[in-house]
């Protein structure tokens, strides 16, 4: 028996979603696209659902010793995040929500193109590390999910690793 068996389909939450049987990688990234926090889903889950548990995993506010980090201000997603609970909640966390809103296609609508005014090359970015350099992420072979997790967090690890090695 293997410590990872190579079985094809299942495992713990696999799901079918609008693309086919997978996992969904929701990810938190600062500015120029570093990953800060990541979570899992089922492909069928609700993807509104994890915005303010990516926000909780992340200590934004200050740190006991030293300089205090920023206080985040923005967020940008993707209008697959768009909701009026979750609008209200960041703006009670007093965080400004720049999420564009959700199209229905109508009549009105099918002939103009969608204006998109979040910039979401940072974060397509992150995705594109993930997939060139970490060929496991692109296809979940392992049936546990804490193992795609962990093999995730080693993603990320790996991403802040090589950048302070570039910037220092």
């Amino acid at each position: 028996m293997a410590l990872f068996p190579r079985l094809l389909g299942g495992g713990e939450e696999i799901a079918y979603g609008g693309k086919g049987k997978g996992v969904l990688i929701h990810t938190l990234t600062e500015g120029n696209g570093m990953p800060l926090a990541n979570s899992t889903t089922p492909a069928n889950g609700n993807e509104r659902e994890q915005v303010l548990p990516l926000l909780d995993k992340v200590k934004l506010r200050t740190l006991k010793r030293g300089r205090p980090r920023k206080k985040l201000k923005v967020l940008a997603t993707d209008k697959g995040y768009d909701s009026k609970e979750k609008r209200a909640a960041l703006r009670k966390r007093g965080i400004r929500p720049q999420i564009p809103k959700r199209v229905w296609k109508t009549k009105k609508n099918r002939g103009r193109p969608i204006k998109i005014s979040v910039p979401r090359y940072q974060q397509e970015r992150c995705f594109a590390w993930y997939q060139r350099k970490y060929r496991r992420l692109v296809v979940r072979w392992e049936r546990k999910k804490v193992y795609f997790d962990a093999f995730i967090d080693l993603a990320t690890i790996h991403i802040w690793i090589q950048r302070i090695l570039l910037v220092g």
